[in-house]
């Protein structure tokens, strides 16, 4: 069983989903927490939490940080 923890939140919705599917591609299962009903009617606009397995923050960490360029938020 998967334990889900926050690896970092991204600025929307578009952006989460792509970070999501990065990190699928490295092996890694993500997904993206949504949960207000904007959400409902298509894709938003507000940040949405990028979420990790537990056991595998650090190298999730590491991969999109690389993609990315820079340091993830805390």
């Amino acid at each position: 069983m998967v334990k889900w923890a926050r690896l970092t939140t991204a600025p929307n919705q578009l952006t989460a989903e792509m970070w999501r599917d990065l990190l699928l591609g490295e092996g890694i299962p993500a997904m993206v927490r949504g949960g207000d009903t904007s959400s409902y009617f298509g894709v938003t606009p507000f940040p949405r939490p990028v979420l990790v397995d537990e056991s595998l923050e650090s190298e999730a960490r590491r991969a999109l940080e690389g993609y990315l360029g820079r340091e993830l938020d805390a």
